[in-house]
């Protein structure tokens, strides 16, 4: 063995998912890596010569990479054992738009080649920490890569909120909730509550209301020193907190939630340097045609010399 190590977390609820990871494992273990597999996926993917670990802040540790097979619910879910341990995700995207992978189910040999040969480069997001107050105690505390989100949990009635930035109140809002996102999750829920994209080296928290009824309501993009409060007001129907749609908190009456920017990151491995723009409109499938680009020397274009 090489004395590296890579944790292959995969949606084994999707059979391309276990065959993929199957084909990973397979490749990764003839290049003398050692393989771990978690212990709740094993009995799936029926792989020989693992190392079959719990689900727990350890089960990265000290590993090099962290590889995903599925879609953005499963890098989530992969992101909380990675994150603890400092070690980089790379996804490969079984789903749909898939915006938090690195490569595609049709390049799954040669990511896998990069990978034993060290072709890649980590770069880090922004998280962000919550701390959940009840009766002025601290009831909770959690994070998330993508959004924290304070929801109604009743369908019928409307949340109460007032919203504090740097402990000045900004507005009372009557609403189905509230998004406060990284620019990581600026393509992800906050997009469909009519937030902005934000390009993923911009360092900024998004607080997004969700069907706010409300003269002032608009998403808003503040510092990443910033600290947001969200507090659901007490004659207000209980509320929920969820952070990246997995980890939840009950909110009653009362309740306040802090968002500040998370002291952690979490680390993406990257095949390629594209830029997010590109990315943007491969994901969305956004239309392109038209382009000229920018004018190039000697093309007779207007901003560059003629052509003679």
């Amino acid at each position: 063995m090489s004395g590296r190590s890579v944790l292959v977390v995969a949606h084994t609820g999707r059979p391309e998912a276990c065959r993929s990871a199957a084909l990973v494992i397979e490749r990764l273990s003839k290049a003398g890596i050692e393989v771990r597999v978690l212990d709740e996926e094993a009995p799936d993917l029926h792989c020989s010569g693992v190392q079959v670990v719990p689900v727990s802040a350890a089960a990265a540790e000290d590993a090099e990479l962290v590889m995903v097979l599925g879609g953005d619910g499963t890098i989530l879910r992969a992101a909380d054992l990675a994150r603890a341990s400092g070690t980089p995700m790379l996804g490969v995207n079984l789903g749909h738009v898939g915006f938090l992978a690195e490569a595609e189910r049709d390049d799954l040999t040669s990511t896998v080649e990069r990978v034993v040969e060290r072709r890649y480069h980590v770069e880090e997001r922004m998280t962000i920490d919550v701390i959940v107050h009840r009766n002025g105690e601290v009831a909770a505390t959690t994070w998330a890569l993508n959004e924290a989100t304070v929801e109604k949990a009743e369908r019928e009635r409307m949340l109460e909120v007032v919203v504090e930035i740097d402990g000045r109140p900004l507005s009372h809002w009557g609403c189905d909730g509230v998004v406060c996102a990284t620019p990581t999750g600026s393509t992800a829920y906050a997009f469909s509550a009519g937030g902005p994209v934000v390009w993923p080296e911009v360092e900024a928290m998004l607080v997004v209301p969700i069907s706010a009824h409300a003269l002032f309501a608009r998403p808003m993009a503040v510092s990443p020193r910033s600290v947001v409060a969200i507090e659901v007001l007490p004659d207000t129907p209980r509320a929920v907190l969820w952070c990246d749609g997995r980890r939840t908190v009950g909110l009653p009456p009362g309740a306040r939630v802090e968002v500040r920017h998370g002291a952690i990151p979490v680390k993406l491995a990257r095949l390629h340097r594209t830029p997010f723009t590109d990315r943007l409109v491969t994901k969305f499938g956004l239309p392109v045609t038209g382009w000229r680009g920018r004018a190039r020397p000697g093309a007779g274009d207007a901003g560059g010399p003629a052509g003679g």
